[in-house]
């Protein structure tokens, strides 16, 4: 499954040094099959998306993954793919970018062709050839309709629930000020940790990493400042991490206040079997 990963500052930024692949001779990276791109988003002070993304097809690019990134931001959003829909090139590696904001996805979708029947004019939006960046359009699309991101999340979750074969649509977007995070259904798990200055320690900076050698994660900002992590697992032993439940939709606000909604309540109604 793909790996996701999304940390606030809420209205603070932070400085963070990510690795989204660990070293070639790690174990957890031994014992799975390699990924197929990995990707970072992150905000710069003008509240400016920006997204370093790449393919690994080939050593050069998993150099790209393992190399350490120091960026600073108030919300980042980060990706390992494991394709199953869209080939494995640039234009479908995650995150993707739309009318300012990032979104990183973790599922699968059926019968695209509906979906893209339903876009419309909105497929201008897409890019590549992926189910994940189409999910993002139609979620683009309901919060322009809406004016309001938590709506358009919700609208987009009930509509693919409702009429499209899915396994999980778990996904992070984030904005400059804002950070999401839905899991639906649970077949894959979504985690959120609410961390306190200094973790659970006090004065500790954050190095969280992943069980299964993917994204890794330091900073020493966090050593005095909040934040409110969200991933595909529990990155460290703080024991304040908790399981999303299924049709959960968290919102971390610019003050680190976390709003919990129900966004799906019903099992989807086409569920694709796990493969």
């Amino acid at each position: 499954m793909c790996r996701l990963f999304g940390m606030s500052g809420g209205g603070q930024r932070v400085k963070a040094t990510f690795w989204l692949l660990e070293a070639p001779d790690s174990l957890a990276q031994q014992s799975r099959r390699e990924p197929d791109g990995t990707g970072i988003g992150w905000f710069d002070e003008a509240g400016r998306p920006h997204v370093a993304k790449q393919p690994i097809a080939a050593f050069a690019d998993e150099e790209f993954a393992r190399e350490a990134r120091e960026l600073e931001s108030t919300t980042f959003v980060a990706h390992v793919r494991y394709a199953t829909t869209g080939s494995v090139e640039a234009r479908n590696t995650h995150p993707f970018e739309q009318r300012g904001r990032l979104f990183a996805h973790n599922g699968v979708l059926g019968e695209l062709a509906r979906l893209e029947r339903e876009l419309g004019d909105d497929m201008q939006l897409v890019q590549g050839d992926s189910d994940s960046e189409r999910l993002f359009a139609l979620i683009t699309r309901e919060i322009d309709r809406r004016g309001d991101v938590t709506a358009g999340i919700v609208a987009a979750a009930r509509w693919v629930a409702r009429e499209l074969p899915i396994f999980a649509i778990n996904l992070i977007l984030a904005t400059a000020d804002g950070l999401w995070a839905l899991r639906y259904p649970d077949a894959h798990e979504l985690w959120v940790l609410e961390r306190a200055p200094g973790g659970q320690r006090g004065s500790h900076h954050l190095d969280a990493a992943s069980a299964a050698g993917r994204v890794r994660v330091r900073s020493g900002t966090l050593a005095h400042q909040g934040c409110v992590i969200v991933a595909s697992e529990p990155m460290d032993e703080d024991p304040g991490w908790r399981m999303l439940r299924s049709g959960e939709l968290i919102h971390v606000g610019p003050g680190l206040e976390v709003a919990s909604t129900v966004a799906v309540d019903h099992p989807p109604a086409h569920l694709l079997p796990r493969s």
